[in-house]
């Protein structure tokens, strides 16, 4: 937790060197830089007034306006209106594990301090993170997100505030049915609805369901989740979990027919992570895959709701909803620390997978449910979506723009939904070693072998995530390794 001051603006111990070469300008921004990544300030950490800082180091205020300006754009800064100049908050993505799906494992933090014993060094801190999966998280509608909760604590029965439904509360699996059969052309009732905490709850459920009804191989996606916790997950539930290929026309049904699955988990609206949407070809023999051979669909509905050159795409599920298990989260529609989710089941399944969810742990936190019901039902989740297509739209052109100016020899797919994309790098390069050298220039970037099941760099590949960072940030960070980009 950073330090609140309260009162006058706080002091910060900062000199410049009138005899020192370079510019008193360049100093002031090398001092703060410092600062920030030697972790002297900390995360959230407020910096004095413009007019303090200059009144105090003898500088004029445009000086220090300017710097504050650069470092803002660098993301080491942040400003809210109505607010003071402060640190950025930081996320840490452990070197050992680039690529992580950041949601299913990343860690998050400043770090541990330099010199505590028994503590690790803190990671670099990173100045543009290109980590793909994450929302934008400063966007989170909080004013709206306060309003459904108020009304949801006025207004809740006395007898929804017990256990309740292992399967969730009736009103948001009513508002979810409304909603995935408008928007997302799913076949839904509210009975076929549990609730969970997000996708790994959802499908750890789902898999643990399908291995006490006798199946033993599950199919995954390659390249796909690259956090290893999708195979764990079918580990303990005492399934087999195989890959099947994924090319421009989305999981390859052929190779998915020659294995002993009798379960595939796919990403059909937009596959992660290389962003292919499902033909229609493909989910038609997908649906007759399962038909043959007595299996299911495990669906991920990832990044549905953010598309922009193309039509939407409706669910799977509702072309063969006896075959098809639909898991959908809140955790890019509004962000993860929400912690909501849900499975919408065949109603063979239903009550299988809901007494699954009691096992786990009794039900999903109610008043939470209850308020992403009324946010939906009000208007207002609908509201934020529509203006975080537009914030999305922007950061993706800015990428193609930036990639267009420094490094040309660069395509760019995967661009027509969601925000991440991936980035074909010239025949030739090391993928891994691009990684490497951007990280030395604190610059997050993620290459395709973490998601590969071979973990192999050829062809290389990077996901580029867009969805956390600013326009600013991105073509910063794509001018900053734009030699690394081009081979």
């Amino acid at each position: 937790m950073a330090i609140e001051w309260s009162g006058s603006s706080p002091e910060l111990l900062l000199r410049v060197d009138r005899a020192a070469p370079g510019t008193l300008r360049s100093q002031l921004e090398r001092g703060l830089r410092d600062a920030i990544c030697t972790g002297r300030l900390k995360a959230d950490e407020r910096l004095p007034s413009s007019r303090q800082l200059a009144r105090q180091l003898g500088l004029s205020r445009g000086v220090v306006q300017e710097v504050y300006g650069q470092l803002t754009a660098e993301g080491y800064l942040c400003t809210r209106t109505g607010s003071a100049t402060r640190v950025a908050p930081v996320r840490v993505h452990p070197d050992v594990a680039p690529g992580e799906r950041p949601g299913t494992g990343a860690r998050t933090g400043t770090g541990a301090q330099v010199g505590r014993p028994g503590r690790p060094a803190p990671s670099p801190r990173l100045r543009v993170d290109f980590a793909a999966g994450v929302p934008d998280l400063a966007s989170f509608p909080r004013g709206d997100w306060a309003w459904a909760q108020r009304e949801v604590a006025r207004t809740v029965p006395t007898a929804e505030l017990g256990y309740g439904d292992p399967r969730g509360a009736l009103f948001l699996r009513e508002v979810l049915a409304g909603y995935l059969r408008r928007v997302r052309a799913a076949v839904a009732e509210p009975d076929d609805i549990v609730a969970c905490t997000g996708f790994a709850q959802g499908l750890n459920i789902v898999l643990r369901v399908l291995a006490r009804r006798g199946v033993g191989t599950v199919a995954f996606e390659d390249p796909g989740y690259g956090d290893g916790a999708t195979m764990e997950a079918a580990a303990r539930a005492g399934i087999d979990a195989v890959p099947v290929p994924v090319d421009e026309d989305g999981v390859d049904v052929a190779a998915l027919a020659a294995t002993r699955a009798r379960a595939v988990v796919v990403t059909p609206a937009h596959q992660w992570p290389t962003g292919v949407v499902l033909a229609p070809e493909r989910r038609r023999a997908l649906a007759g895959w399962a038909r043959d051979r007595d299996a299911v669909i495990v669906e991920d509905d990832y990044d549905a709701e953010f598309r922009y050159d193309r039509e939407p795409v409706g669910m799977l599920q509702g072309l063969a909803p006896d075959r098809v298990v639909g898991l959908g989260t809140a955790s890019k529609s509004l962000a993860p620390a929400v912690r909501l989710g849900w499975i919408l089941c065949p109603p063979a399944l239903a009550g299988l997978v809901a007494d699954e969810k009691r096992h786990d742990d009794r039900g999903s936190p109610v008043l939470d449910q209850l308020a992403l019901a009324a946010l939906i039902e009000s208007g207002r989740y609908g509201r934020h979506l529509r203006h975080m297509r537009g914030v999305y739209a922007g950061r993706r052109a800015a990428l193609v723009e930036a990639l267009a100016e420094h490094a040309p020899p660069v395509r760019l797919t995967g661009l027509d939904a969601g925000f991440h994309a991936v980035a074909h790098l010239p025949d030739g390069a090391d993928e891994r070693r691009v990684v490497g050298e951007a990280r030395k220039r604190s610059v997050g970037l993620y290459g395709m072998s973490t998601y590969r099941a071979s973990g192999a760099a050829d062809p290389p590949r990077l996901v580029l995530g867009f969805g956390d960072v600013t326009e600013a940030a991105v073509r910063a960070g794509i001018a900053g390794v734009a030699d690394l980009l081009r081979g």
